[in-house]
């Protein structure tokens, strides 16, 4: 068997080159796979669209670095589900035109589309505008083409008009409205994937799933996290998004989904977002959709012992997340919470939106339940092991033993102490458990702990009048 350092971590002690905010992106995107592809705070809308197409994998991209993630390593999947597009509706002006307009092709993302005419007429004549985020941005005018057939070449779909019959073929003012959605990538693809990041020499704090998963996944990810920690001895945590409301279902049956989909997975290594919004990205768009990728920025941003609930640094503007969704999810955010999903809130009082807690989905006597307890450890992980690394094959003189494994100690507990000295941990400690036979066992045994930073997480207030003229009864 091959020697080499292991680290096992204690749970449940409290009774009830760092690559702080680095983190991968797995999602579908049109652009193949070769190697992973670097996008940086530097870069734009135009730019990271440029790279990763118009899809998920790049709005994902732009929400993070729109709230403070400075370097994204991402590993395009292909689409193994087609993203579909609804029957389309029209609201007629007065008079109506009779033509129709049907939207065929393959949507490479998630798409809120509306088609304007502005000037009456037919083929070759009318002229229309279309928007792709439900008529908050529109392009510019053009003239419909004489054989009906406008392809959004970005977007995979075409728009197919039919003039209709009668002297008003398409009226100023008609409005055609459709929805898409997203292709996906099946579980296989991205699991799959995560064998790209095992390869990715750069350290890296977590990985983010683009796109709407299951509890199937959320389970083989639980099971991914361990693996990575102790086999692949790369920590790492997975930030995975819940799926929004179907057509149809009403808020309270949605949440109710959402809390029994939880049972039965306890991972401090996984964080499901289930908070949802509208959101008006870089690229100037507006969507709806889940806020896992505003979450991936807030890490970047703060410091790895810092909470990303933290209400003095950690706002969102409400002119970027406009509103929470669905309608009536603020009065149950409550049982999501309990559900340790990661949600968003309001503060009376304050602006903004805040995440609510950063939930990990750990069991119930973890001492790991938030993501700054989960970032710190893994830091001091990757830490301690590259320092006791350089200590592997080294000799001891056994005539001091003790005093040869003091030293060894000191050199592995110090990226403890300076956690210590940068303000991430309380304070750390290290233990070299006396009679360690080196001779025999060639293994040398150390017990570290560190205090965490403590968080106040409520705060109570007895306010009340004061008579200065009323002599207290003694």
């Amino acid at each position: 068997m091959l020697r080499d350092v292991s680290i096992t971590v204690t749970d449940g002690q409290l009774g009830s080159g760092s690559g702080d905010g680095v983190h991968v992106k797995i999602g579908v995107s049109p652009t193949p796979y070769t190697e992973p592809l670097v996008i940086k705070d530097t870069y734009n809308a135009g730019r990271i669209q440029s790279i990763l197409g118009l899809s998920p994998l790049a709005d994902a991209c732009m929400d993070s670095v729109a709230n403070g993630a400075a370097l994204i390593y991402c590993i395009p999947v292909a689409a193994t589900t087609d993203g579909t597009v609804d029957a389309v509706s029209k609201e007629a002006a007065d008079p109506a035109g009779t033509g129709t307009l049907t939207v065929n092709g393959k949507p490479n993302n998630q798409y809120d589309i509306r088609v304007q005419i502005t000037k009456g007429g037919g083929l070759n004549t009318a002229v229309l505008r279309y928007s792709f985020d439900g008529g908050v941005n529109y392009s510019d005018e053009v003239t419909m083409p004489v054989d009906g057939k406008l392809a959004i070449a970005p977007t995979g779909l075409t728009f197919e008009f039919s003039e209709g019959e009668g002297d008003v073929r398409f009226a100023p003012g008609d409005l055609f409205t459709t929805l898409t959605t997203a292709p996906q990538a099946d579980n296989q693809s991205i699991l799959a994937a995560l064998a790209h990041v095992r390869q990715i020499t750069k350290t890296v704090e977590f990985v983010h799933i683009v796109g709407v998963s299951s509890k199937d996944l959320w389970a083989a990810l639980a099971v991914e996290g361990e693996t990575f920690f102790s086999t692949y001895h790369k920590p790492v945590f997975f930030v995975a998004e819940a799926r929004g409301p179907e057509a149809g279902e009403s808020v309270e049956d949605y949440v109710a989904a959402l809390v029994a989909d939880r049972k039965g997975i306890n991972s401090y290594f996984l964080q499901v977002v289930a908070a949802r919004g509208a959101y008006r990205r870089i690229d100037g768009t507006t969507q709806s959709i889940n806020l896992a990728g505003i979450v991936c920025g807030l890490y970047a941003r703060a410091k790895v012992q810092q909470s990303i609930s933290e209400t003095r640094s950690m706002a969102i503007s409400a002119d970027k997340l406009l509103r929470l969704e669905p309608a009536g999810i603020e009065e149950l955010l409550d049982l999501l919470d309990e559900a340790q999903y990661l949600t968003f809130r309001r503060y009376e009082g304050l602006a903004g939106f805040y995440v609510t807690k950063p939930h990990m989905f750990a069991a119930e006597s973890s001492d790991y339940k938030y993501a700054e307890r989960v970032r710190v450890l893994n830091k001091a992980a990757r830490l301690v092991r590259k320092e006791a690394l350089l200590q592997l094959h080294r000799d001891i003189d056994l005539s001091k033993v003790e005093e040869e494994l003091a030293a060894i100690g000191s050199f592995i507990a110090a990226p403890l102490m300076d956690m210590v000295d940068a303000g991430e941990i309380s304070s750390g400690s290290i233990t070299i458990p006396p009679g360690q036979d080196i001779l025999t066992e060639e293994t040398l045994h150390v017990i570290l702990r560190f205090v965490p930073k403590g968080y106040i997480r409520e705060i109570t207030v007895d306010l009340g009048m004061a008579n200065p003229n009323r002599q207290e009864v003694q």
